[in-house]
């Protein structure tokens, strides 16, 4: 092993390596829950990052950069799987009744701060691709919405728009389990 070489796998080991729980519980959300999906994710994304580790710059924002690359690989799996994306039902986004009641106790959207368990996961991963991707880069990995929009590559509007009806979906979705919890009354 050469000395440039060594040095690269030690800035690699040290910059990137210390986000593999944040990608992998990204590849898991953006993988629909497919642990070995995901674990593929995350070793291809690591792969191609170690490839191109000599275009990044140490000491800038590595967990942005791998989340990209991540982010990328996936959709770039999702195109080669299928020839179109998924349709959004707009009509299924209609307001309920019961939904209204979880807005109105909830109007941030912050209900996953104080129930994420197996059933909220499970509705997260039944949203369209493009409402999960968002959903999951904003409200559990904490990213900004000017983050969310250049990893997903869309204005910002466009994230706040998805946002929105991803929350709204998973409100309907989650409300009875809600009031089951002692969420709601």
């Amino acid at each position: 092993m050469t000395i440039t070489t060594e040095r690269r796998r030690k800035e690699f080991e040290s910059e990137a390596l210390v986000h593999l729980d944040a990608l992998y519980g990204l590849a898991l959300r953006l993988s629909g829950g497919d642990e070995p999906r995901a674990e593929d994710l995350v070793q291809e994304t690591f792969l191609k990052a170690y490839q191109a580790w000599d275009r990044f710059t140490v000491g800038t924002n590595c967990r942005a950069w791998l989340m990209t690359i991540l982010r990328n690989t996936f959709i770039n799996q999702f195109r080669q799987q299928q020839s179109r994306p998924a349709a959004v039902e707009f009509e299924a986004l209609a307001e309920r009744p019961s939904s209204t009641a979880l807005y109105e106790a909830d109007p941030e959207g912050r209900i996953f701060d104080r129930i994420i368990d197996d059933q909220v996961i499970r509705a997260i991963d039944e949203l369209p691709e493009e409402f999960r991707v968002t959903v999951v880069l904003s409200d559990l990995e904490g990213l900004s919405y000017q983050e969310v929009s250049d990893l997903m590559g869309v204005p910002v509007g466009t994230v706040k728009s998805r946002l929105f009806r991803a929350r709204k979906r998973l409100q309907e979705k989650l409300y009875e389990f809600a009031v089951e919890m002692g969420y709601l009354r």
